[in-house]
């Protein structure tokens, strides 16, 4: 008889969960409280333009294919990628002094040359020396479970825990190769993308820019959400079934065992249960006994470390920025150790940093003809974290810092003028939609002993047929190690049902 797994949630480890389980045998459901797939990597249709949300940037393009390549399918018939080269913009100096970043070896050591040779050939120290660290964290931590103690405490493990060299902290780290400041902020600054500031990121986290450097940046026609799109399709053909617009209430667990969910007042059963909900909200509110919490009790929770959160504007523009050359651009505060100090201790940012994406320059379906739809992300402090009050009129306050910004870059002077609609997700949005724990962006902070055997474990601790999946668990967050949470996750539940 065919076993019934039951998926809470549809965003990125829930699909990739879901396919791999169909792919096993399994009958799957996912439930989903939003009316559509992808979570934080969905899509934003304001009067003609298209936002991605949350995600904008492809690394790894190959654990995109991989979820579709596993299927018997050909990815392109599901995401079309393409490559993009410059990388981003770095902007400093209230907009006046650009670097474009590549990855291709003769550009970037032109502009690390330009700088200095020293700093030139300190990058290629950098590039090998991560590039040896990333081998190892990819053979034996980031794909594989720590079920117990003893796999990790073990000669073999602590030897490779060693050549890790995760005692530094990313900023650290990146002193002994490079000395100029700029060029050293555009690689440490990256450890944001999984909400931690470089310098309480262990130094393995420079794998980030690495894996950019040598493996590149890629684009998904129809912008990042064409991903979630695609995997939802590729999850109903084979035979998959998504309940959107349902809440799931709580985890059913009877005599030790996860034995179904309570959705909108109903109980749906199930043999197995994979959680996607981001691992603190399912723990503080999905599972109702103490019992099954394990040591993830509600105290545990409140005292763990959570990333920071995002403020992102979506402006539709009634014209094209040209002088603006790339997809992707950073826009730096002119302190950024400040600026990221004030965003990880909670204070009211004087001078933010900010990411631009403008995805109509390399898709221009995703704007009227002629017109631009502009992304804005701040970095601002978790919903605990924040030392003042979020309201309506710090919002304000915050989008007219961001303007100010953008107003000084190339050709967008005019830009509030410029402005034709908008709308915006903050914080609250994150807790409220998502199920973000405190609003945190990028779910609990991937500091030292939060990260591989102390992070989140995909199976259950405390009953049976229950497994965790997303950005809180186990190797952590980024659309890539999502991807790789969800296959850690699956080969968990088929290590315990098939044995």
């Amino acid at each position: 008889m065919t076993k019934k797994v039951l998926v809470t949630g549809a965003g990125v480890a829930g699909l990739a969960s879901g396919i791999r389980l169909l792919n096993e045998g399994y009958e799957v459901e996912i439930i989903e409280k939003n009316s559509t797939p992808g979570g934080k990597m969905n899509q934003i249709e304001l009067d003609g333009y298209y936002f991605d949300l949350g995600p904008t940037i492809v690394m790894m393009p190959e654990l995109f294919r991989e979820i579709f390549e596993i299927s018997g399918k050909d990815p392109n018939d599901y995401i079309t990628m393409e490559r993009v080269d410059p990388m981003y913009s770095s902007y400093f100096d209230h907009g006046r002094k650009n670097y474009q970043v590549s990855n291709d070896l003769v550009k970037i050591m032109e502009m690390f040359e330009n700088v200095s040779e020293s700093d030139a050939e300190g990058f290629l120290k950098y590039l090998s020396d991560i590039y040896k660290r990333f081998n190892v964290a990819k053979n034996h931590f980031i794909q594989r479970p720590f079920r117990s103690a003893k796999e990790f405490y073990n000669p073999f493990m602590l030897n490779q825990g060693l050549k890790l060299k995760t005692l530094n902290s990313a900023e650290k780290m990146l002193e002994k190769y490079i000395k100029d400041k700029r060029m050293r902020q555009m690689i440490s600054f990256q450890t944001l993308y999984i909400g931690i500031a470089p310098s309480k990121g262990p130094s393995l986290y420079t794998i980030i820019p690495m894996i950019e450097f040598l493996y590149g940046v890629w684009f998904i026609k129809g912008g990042m959400f064409s991903m979630a799109r695609g995997m939802a399709q590729l999850f109903e053909d084979l035979g998959g079934k998504i309940r959107y617009n349902h809440s799931v209430e709580n985890i059913v667990i009877e005599n030790n065992k996860a034995i179904g969910l309570q959705v909108n007042g109903s109980f749906i059963p199930g043999d197995l249960v994979m959680c996607n909900a981001d691992f603190p909200y399912a723990m503080k509110h999905l599972i109702r006994d103490n019992q099954h919490k394990g040591k993830y009790n509600d105290k545990k929770i409140d005292s763990m470390s959570y990333s920071c959160s995002c403020l992102l504007f979506y402006f539709g523009m009634n014209k094209k920025y040209p002088e603006i050359k790339d997809v992707h651009n950073f826009i730096f505060s002119e302190d950024l150790d400040q600026n990221i100090k004030d965003i990880f201790e909670g204070r009211m940012i004087s001078d933010p940093s900010l990411y631009m994406y403008i995805a109509s320059k390399i898709d221009p379906g995703l704007a009227p003809k002629g017109k631009d739809g502009i992304y804005v992300l701040m970095p601002v402090s978790n919903t605990e974290t924040m030392k003042y009050t979020w309201n309506e009129a710090m919002i304000e306050h915050y989008r007219t810092k961001i303007i100010d910004k953008l107003k000084e870059l190339p050709g967008m002077a005019e830009f509030e003028d410029d402005i034709v609609t908008e709308t915006r997700v903050d914080p609250h949005d994150f807790q409220n939609q998502f199920n973000a724990y405190r609003g945190a962006t990028f779910g609990l902070m991937p500091t030292l002993n939060q990260s591989n055997h102390l992070r989140p474990q995909s199976k259950a601790t405390h009953c049976e047929n229950l497994y965790f999946t997303g950005s809180s668990t186990h190797p952590g967050a980024g659309v890539p190690i999502v991807l790789l949470s969800a296959k850690i996750a699956v080969q968990e539940l088929l290590k315990d049902d098939k044995g």
